[in-house]
């Protein structure tokens, strides 16, 4: 369970701020780790793990588990 304490206006301000696409493309040039987890990291739902780990380690990942 993931939980947000933001208000809905603080949501909304900082949404209407934000570039998604500048801020990934500025992260992914500069490499590294920080390019690694923008570029691989799943989301929450799918557990949080890089992609190229999921069911990689000796047996499946069962859906209930992330």
């Amino acid at each position: 369970r993931l939980h947000l304490e933001l208000s809905d206006e603080e949501l909304a301000s900082r949404l209407a701020e934000s570039d998604p696409t500048a801020a990934s493309t500025l992260i992914a040039s500069q490499g590294g780790y920080r390019q690694l987890y923008i570029e691989r990291v799943l989301q929450a739902d799918e557990g949080c793990d890089f992609d190229f780990l999921v069911g990689c380690r000796g047996s499946d990942v069962p859906r209930h588990s992330h």
